[in-house]
């Protein structure tokens, strides 16, 4: 399997013309047939540019660096022979010399104006072209949160909720006899444990608006929690099963992943969309989340609602 490097030098050698004909004729045959290829080639051809663009200007700033440099030490050698001399100078009508140095700097400019305006034109032009390539690519690839229909599916039971109380407090009032008693929806989701003595982690919409939380284990042992912490911002709670019954989960089977995730590396979900845990693969596809927020990655991965708080892990099993 070819990696980026790869690909980037095997451009370099069909842009410098050193690809044999069978291999140049199979390239551009590659580059015709398969679109990504031909993105590769595309971004590569943008870098290059932008490179060789940002070494011509800093060529062309060390020349300029050195004939000031040199200008300055033709300036300072009449001084020299003059403090020789005993410091003393006379001239009847005194004009305006230029030195050697600084009639080749003039010359310089005038023969290089336009070619320095457009070289830091160009590469004004392609860095902007690129950063702005990278916003559309990223808002491209920018999937839509489960957030939001989880929020909306339980503003909508609870506005139902209401309006079936509505419904039997009018009918109780018609036929004066007493409503039914009115069953609270129950909502699930997954959740995953931060120690051994209870303290477990879960998305903050989970348990948005409960008046109790109920955590099941795999063994279907069910504890009462509390919330200890919440942050809807992030979507984040921290929960910690209170009953006395509850003896702690023993040896966490996985640890936190240190460092940063690779672009493109698997992961993996375990949830409980239904009562049986169900489980997923995908890629980190981003390594930041929305609008290039760094604390948060971007993955591509199927989930259902259920799957909302569970872990995401890598292939060996860290979080």
């Amino acid at each position: 399997m070819q990696t980026e490097a790869d690909y980037y030098a095997l451009f370099e050698a069909y842009q410098r013309g050193e690809l044999a004909a069978g291999a140049r004729a199979n390239l551009e045959a590659r580059l015709g047939a398969d679109p990504r290829l031909g993105q590769r080639y595309a971004e590569f051809q943008e870098l290059t540019t932008t490179l060789h663009a940002y070494a011509e200007r800093r060529r062309t700033r060390h020349t300029i660096s050195a004939l000031h440099t040199a200008m300055l030490a033709a300036d300072e050698a009449p001084a020299l022979a003059e403090e020789q001399a005993g410091g003393l100078s006379y001239s009847v009508n005194p004009r305006l010399s230029i030195s050697r140095t600084e009639r080749r700097l003039r010359e310089f400019w005038s023969g290089h104006r336009a070619t320095m305006g457009v070289a830091a034109s160009v590469a004004i032009m392609a860095v902007f072209s690129t950063l702005l390539g990278i916003e559309w690519w990223r808002a491209a690839q920018t999937q839509p949160s489960l957030y939001g229909y989880n929020v909306m599916r339980r503003e909508i039971a609870r506005i139902k909720k209401n309006q079936d109380d509505l419904k039997h407090k009018v009918d109780s009032k018609i036929e004066g006899v007493q409503p039914p008693a009115v069953v609270d929806g129950k909502f699930s989701g997954t959740g995953f444990a931060l120690t051994s003595e209870g303290y477990l982690v879960t998305s903050a919409h989970v348990i948005q608006g409960a008046d109790s939380l109920l955590v099941e284990g795999h063994d279907h042992q069910r504890y009462h929690a509390e919330t200890v912490y919440s942050d809807i911002k992030h979507d984040l709670a921290i929960l910690r099963i209170k009953d006395h019954k509850f003896n702690g989960f023993g040896r966490l089977p996985y640890t936190f992943k240190g460092g940063q995730a690779d672009l493109g590396e698997r992961v993996y979900t375990l949830g409980y969309p239904r009562e049986d845990v169900v489980y997923g693969e995908g890629a980190l596809s981003a390594r930041s989340g929305f609008e290039g927020d760094t604390a948060f990655y971007q993955v591509s991965i199927p989930l259902n609602p259920g799957n909302s708080g569970g872990p995401l892990l890598d292939a060996q099993g860290n979080l």
